[in-house]
């Protein structure tokens, strides 16, 4: 009996520590033969021009897969390499706007678990040069709260260019210190609480929340307070300026920011990004530290930021917030079900794109516009990071739509039948 109990409790206590996953430990927790239906996919893409991937699931609290497919590095500038790099599982990524959820959003969640956040205040009680301007044509910041912000109905604009002087004027900034002063003076896009608007910039004040409370640049408080405690030594903000080297990340756009050539302005880069942030705002305007983006993570690091929502806060020995807050961090809008509190939900058979037909109601996740995905779905106890560099490619039409790249083209670049077909391993 005592020799049961012992076995029952070790396999309880591995279901929060992700043991590397290993083909001879093949269990009911998935099916094997249906999960290499993703290799097929993902290698036909690659074998068809996509450049890259890693992907990591976790399941029950264990790793049942991880593999790295293509190339990490396929163009120098516009030039095709004779050798492309490979990608490995050990390949970094800029997570783009995942950063909103594994930077933000977890910091958010640790200073609510501990009182030093109400989300129900005002924004202002934390930013007070956060006020209209008598200019501004909608006055009503004075009226806006975190959780606002949060859901992305907070009549904050999606985005604002402060890198480009003729967009920016005034607020042109490629200076973080300026760029974030600048931040809350930028006026409203529309009446709050009206609608959702996905914003950057909401993001980026709330990095600025974050600061203002703990005295810390985004990346010193995340990379202490969150990435430390966890052991993750790949998780970070400029990672370059941190003695890492370019070999050990996925390359992005080929020339930079120019998207083949087409966009300009002062400063910009036009060489084969690879371990810089490639997003402009953050880049430019905030240094490389911005709430919105500029995390860099590999995939032994994600399982474990998944396995930390999954488990409510905690891995191992370490909290870093409570249950409470992250259910209420997970808890869709009332006016719009697909947004949480930055989290996006599987709330509409509009998410189907991200979530695939399969995900439960409960599932959330993010995306990255570099070519990164999560998917939490606490339903089925699965985490998902797809992580890709699909801009690694060429703009399709430059001139017509500088944002769309033949990596975007991919079953695997927009994600949702790698999710359907992982979804049918498990269930």
């Amino acid at each position: 009996m005592k020799t049961l109990t012992a076995a029952i409790l070790t396999m309880v206590i591995s279901l929060s520590f992700l043991p590397q996953h290993k083909a001879e430990a093949q269990s009911k927790l998935y099916d094997a033969a249906k999960l290499r239906k993703v290799d097929q996919m993902i290698e036909k893409d690659i074998a068809a021009g996509f450049p890259g991937a890693v992907l990591v699931v976790v399941k029950d609290g264990r790793v049942i897969k991880k593999k790295a497919y293509g190339y990490s590095k396929k163009y120098d500038g516009n030039t095709l390499l004779s050798r492309p790099k490979k990608m490995k599982t050990s390949t970094m990524f800029d997570l783009a706007s995942n950063t909103k959820m594994y930077a933000a959003n977890f910091a958010l969640q640790r200073l609510v678990s501990q009182g030093k956040l109400d989300v129900y205040q005002k924004v202002s009680a934390y930013l007070p040069d956060f006020k209209d301007r008598k200019s501004d044509p909608i006055q009503e910041k004075d009226r806006i709260r975190v959780i606002d912000v949060l859901q992305h109905q907070s009549g904050l604009p999606a985005s604002f260019y402060f890198y480009q002087p003729d967009t920016a004027g005034p607020l042109y900034s490629q200076e973080r210190d300026k760029t974030i002063r600048f931040l809350t003076q930028i006026p409203l896009a529309y009446k709050p609480g009206t609608k959702h608007v996905y914003s950057d910039i909401g993001y980026m004040l709330l990095g600025c929340i974050i600061e203002n409370i703990t005295g810390k640049t985004l990346d010193a408080y995340a990379e202490q307070e969150l990435y430390k405690p966890l052991k993750l030594t790949h998780t970070l903000f400029n990672p370059l300026q941190k003695g890492f080297k370019e070999k050990a990340f996925a390359a992005t756009e080929r020339l930079g920011n120019t998207r083949d050539g087409v966009i300009h302005f002062p400063h910009i880069r036009t060489y084969t990004l690879q371990g810089e942030v490639h997003d402009e705002k953050a880049f430019y305007s905030m240094g490389g530290v911005s709430g919105h983006a500029g995390l860099f993570s590999r995939a032994d690091d994600m399982a474990v930021l998944l396995q930390v929502m999954l488990n409510g806060g905690s891995y191992k020995h370490v909290s870093l917030f409570n249950k409470r807050t992250a259910d209420l961090f997970t808890t869709a809008a009332s006016s719009d079900p697909t947004f949480a509190l930055g989290w996006r939900k599987n709330g509409s058979p509009d998410m189907e794109w991200m979530f695939g037909p399969y995900a439960s109601w409960q599932a959330y996740g993010h995306t990255g516009w570099t070519g990164t995905i999560t998917i939490i779905d606490p339903a089925y106890k699965l985490g998902i990071a797809l992580l890709t560099n699909k801009k690694h490619s060429p703009v399709v039409s430059p001139g017509e739509n500088p944002n769309v790249f033949e990596g975007d083209l991919f079953p695997t670049g927009s994600y949702g039948r790698v999710i359907k077909t992982i979804y049918e391993a498990i269930e």
